[in-house]
């Protein structure tokens, strides 16, 4: 049977040559002066693609080239197709050197490693060109010189591919290869991680099926969001839809693409899921004149019968098929500008080469050609394409959008977009998200109805009244889930995230609408918006219970601290008005004003009497003694306006006093909760209130962590529900935010916030990392408080039955800090009066200087002496000489004449 296959097989060859020679005879007579070339197409054929996109675009091209005469008027381009199976090499080796016996200008094809080679080993030892169009790893030693690719070089390729990561900032990136060459063509990429901070992991698609979906299940449980497949189109097609079943096809994924194909896909049924799509196109669509080929190529092929890759194609020109195109018209161009040009048979076994062959090769490597690709320039020394475009572009809810052109010499340049409409409904619309929320009062809460509710209906509160409005301004819609553990989130030892946050780690949710705190260490995880609502934390307690007045209640008005201050102050003034008095001469007078002749003067204000007149007019009682100098005046009035304002404040909050029950707190603030460990304090688990003690640096909040760790099982509590009943019924402090006090005590009246705010922070809604909806949300969030919505929510929701208000509020016993400046004047008016005694004291005793003949230091120091050390308020009257005017005697009893006695 083989035998008789093997005859068969060599039959149909002869008969095959015999046809070739008949044709290449006709067309030489036919013909006649019209110069006709030829052109060699090898094409390889698979099972199921009888006929390859590069044969159809080979025949496209030539029929192209001879219906538009005006490229080559005088020359009619002909071709001979060869296909042979793939990768047999051997069959590939003989029908080219049946091409060459015809006599071609050069050689298309084929694509296979292998049969390139061996192809290309003939056509460089008889000297003709041989052109690719597909992808081809060069050797270090090519010496291949009659070699031309329109294919883009592989190296630039690669920092194409580099460039465009660099672009996306991307930090981390996955290489999903179909085969080694891939990885070839990834090397800059791979070099990467040495120069930037990138890290790179590899992997590989399955080759024995095209079942990508563990693989992919894999990466999706890596968190592997940035990836980079190297195939073909038709893999490429495959792994979008397995990307679609495997729940991956969001906005959190960004796939590239390095298949020049991916334009020409169906993109449709992914257009509206939010991935992001990116890829390089080398095809300039924005051409009219490349648009009219594609045009007529899509008619043709849409019109012929369906072919593998047409269908999936849906008939659109692939880029292999364009580089086919260009190429052909290339030869032409060549063929154009080469003069007295022959072309002979040629013989693979004579190993004669073409006489015009370098020249030939020569023309075509200098010649220009706007081409479906771009400009099409050739390498002279290895005849690889380097210069070219490739547009970048991504799949966009209108379709494909080119965001710019990468070029070989310049890099990456993006293209002007227009800015985004203010109107940011465009990008949401049509969505539906998933929304991770809570319950907690009165943010999320169960609706109350007679019916059985389903949906977002069974929820209400202030978070869902800003979800409905978020919703309006972004068009999209939303579907509300409680998380599953029933927290906030926050972080164990082993760094595992659980409650709203790890679900939008996981991207199990799209936004978390709740009263989620920002943080710094869920900053670092998730994304949050603008916050829509700032609070703090601050302490839940009971209210305290009124204390009964005491005996000594009548205390209370003033702090001790002033009564000691009064006390002082009393003491003080008698001092000073009794050395003032003494010093002055004024306060002295006699007491028998009907015997001028006396020498006997008289001071009422004795240390007893002084201290007697503060006392008086402390009490705001009159007392016998008045002063007679201005300096003792002026002290008494200063001390009259100083009782004056201490007892009109002491009677004002004895008022207050006696009329507001005194609320007895045992704590005040957080210091009062720390400095103890009888009342048991402690926040809800994992949230943030606990996070911010659990990190915090302050000593005072170090150690009410260390208390509250010590008592995880009691302290720690699951919710603040749970919190709110132990406030009520054990002696327990809650720490938690200040909103949710704000709305706890307007429904309870036994509970009030105790202390001020201990930080500052906001509650945001929270996104998953590189999530589009931050933005969009945040500018919503904004809108929203700019009108004014944010406030009329929370005055709907925090508003309750309240608490009846108290008329009074609680008295507070007057301090240094209201009634301090009364001592400052008492001070400076005490200051005044001695130096106006001082001015007493100098002005009488220049007055008597001019009595008496001389006055002497010594005399003046006795006078005063005299004056401070007598026990009485009585002394004796000098006559002699020498005296200041007031000489005296030294007052001792026994020494004293006559005496009078001031009671």
């Amino acid at each position: 049977m083989d035998k008789y296959a093997n005859s068969c097989h060599r039959t149909m060859e002869k008969r095959k040559n015999v046809v070739v020679w008949i044709f290449y005879f006709m067309s030489e007579f036919y013909l006649g002066s019209n110069q006709v070339l030829r052109i060699g197409g090898i094409f390889e054929t698979r099972e199921n693609e009888p006929v390859s996109v590069e044969e159809l675009a080979f025949k496209f091209a030539v029929t192209s080239i001879n219906r538009n005469r005006t490229l080559m008027p005088n020359t009619t381009l002909t071709y001979d197709i060869q296909r042979v199976n793939l990768f047999d090499s051997f069959e590939a080796s003989r029908r080219v050197c049946d091409q060459l016996a015809l006599g071609v200008v050069a050689v298309f094809g084929p694509s296979h490693t292998s049969s390139v080679s061996a192809v290309q080993s003939i056509c460089n030892a008889l000297e003709v060109p041989h052109i690719q169009t597909r992808w081809k790893h060069p050797s270090v030693d090519n010496k291949d010189t009659f070699y031309i690719n329109l294919y883009p070089e592989y190296t630039s390729i690669s920092r194409a591919i580099l460039d465009i990561v660099t672009f996306l900032k991307w930090k981390s990136v996955t290489i999903v290869y179909e085969d080694s060459t891939g990885l070839m063509r990834m090397q800059e990429l791979i070099k990467a991680p040495s120069k930037n901070n990138l890290k790179v992991r590899i992997r590989q698609l399955p080759t024995d099926s095209s079942d990508a979906r563990p693989l992919l299940k894999e990466m999706k449980k890596g968190k592997e969001f940035y990836v980079i497949f190297d195939c073909t189109y038709q893999m490429a097609a495959e792994l979008l839809k397995q990307l679609m079943s495997m729940g991956m096809m969001t906005e959190y994924y960004h796939f590239f693409f390095t298949t020049l194909d991916l334009f020409a896909l169906d993109l449709e049924p992914y257009r509206f899921t939010g991935v992001n799509m990116t890829a390089f196109r080398m095809l300039n669509l924005d051409n009219p004149a490349v648009a009219s080929v594609m045009e007529k190529w899509s008619m043709e092929r849409l019109q012929a019968p369906p072919k593998p890759d047409t269908t999936l194609l849906n008939g659109v020109m692939t880029t292999e098929a364009a580089l086919m195109y260009d190429a052909v018209f290339m030869v032409a161009v060549a063929s154009q500008r080469a003069t007295q040009m022959t072309v002979s048979s040629l013989q693979c076994h004579r190993h004669k080469p073409w006489r015009y062959g370098p020249r030939f090769m020569n023309l075509f490597r200098e010649a220009r050609w706007d081409g479906l690709t771009g400009r099409i320039v050739v390498n002279k020394t290895d005849g690889l394409r380097r210069d070219f475009d490739l547009d970048l572009i991504s799949l966009k809810e209108e379709g494909n959008a080119k965001l710019g052109v990468w070029n070989s010499f310049t890099g990456l340049n993006l293209t002007e977009r227009k800015k985004d409409d203010a109107n940011v409904t465009a990008s949401l619309a049509n969505r539906t998200l998933i929304v991770t929320t809570i319950l907690e009062n009165p943010y999320v809460m169960y609706k109350k109805s007679d019916k059985v509710l389903y949906g977002n209906d069974r929820f209400e509160g202030y978070c869902l009244d800003l979800l409905k409005e978020l919703s309006n301004i972004l068009g999209f819609s939303y579907e509300v889930k409680l998380v599953s553990d029933g927290k906030y989130g926050a972080q164990n030892d082993k760094g595992e995230w659980n409650g709203m946050v790890r679900e939008l780690i996981d991207h199990i949710a799209d936004l978390a609408v709740a009263p989620l705190t920002i943080t710094y260490v869920r900053e670092k995880v998730i994304d949050f918006s603008k916050p829509f609502m700032t609070l703090g934390i601050s302490i839940l307690y009971r209210k305290p219970n009124g204390t009964n007045p005491g005996v000594f209640s009548f205390l209370n008005p003033l702090t001790p601290d002033i009564w000691m201050y009064v006390l002082l102050a009393c003491i003080g003034v008698s001092c000073v008005l009794f050395a003032i008095a003494r010093f002055s001469p004024y306060e002295w007078y006699n007491p028998h004003p009907c015997n001028p002749a006396s020498d006997v003067v008289q001071n009422n204000f004795t240390l007893l009497n002084s201290f007697w007149f503060g006392v008086a007019a402390l009490m705001r009682q009159g007392s016998e003694l008045m002063p007679k100098a201005l300096s003792t005046r002026i002290a008494g009035g200063i001390w009259w306006f100083f009782t004056l304002i201490i007892i009109s404040s002491y009677t004002a909050n004895l008022a207050a006093f006696l009329t507001v029950e005194r609320m007895d707190s045992p704590i005040d603030s957080a210091d009062d909760l720390a400095k103890q460990t009888k009342i048991e304090y402690g926040s809800v688990r994992d949230g943030s209130t606990m996070t911010f003690f659990k990190k915090s640096k302050i000593s005072t909040y170090e150690k009410m962590w260390a208390f509250m760790s010590s008592r995880k099982n009691t302290a720690l509590l699951k919710n603040n529900r749970e919190g709110i009943t132990r406030v009520l019924t054990t002696d327990y402090a809650l720490l938690m935010e200040s909103t949710s006090i704000e709305y706890i005590s307007q429904r309870n009246c036994n509970l009030t916030q105790v202390g001020g705010l201990i930080d500052s922070k906001g509650y945001g809604v929270g996104t998953p990392i590189g999530s589009p909806y931050r933005d969009k949300v945040t500018i919503a969030i904004l809108q929203l408080q700019e009108e004014g919505k944010l406030h009329m929510m929370k005055e709907k929701w925090w508003r309750g039955n309240g608490c009846p208000e108290e008329d009074n509020k609680e008295a507070n016993a007057l301090g240094v800090e209201n009634i301090g400046g009364i001592f400052i004047v008492l001070a400076a008016g005490l200051v005044l009066s001695v130096f106006v005694a001082i001015g007493e004291f100098i002005y009488k005793a220049r007055k008597n200087s001019d009595i008496e003949e001389c006055v002497s230091f010594s005399a003046v120091m006795e006078e005063l002496s005299i004056s401070f050390r007598c026990h009485h308020g009585a002394k004796r009257r000098a006559r002699g000489r020498g005296r200041v005017g007031l000489a005296s005697t030294l007052c001792h009893p026994k020494r004293v004449l006559r005496k009078e006695t001031v009671t």
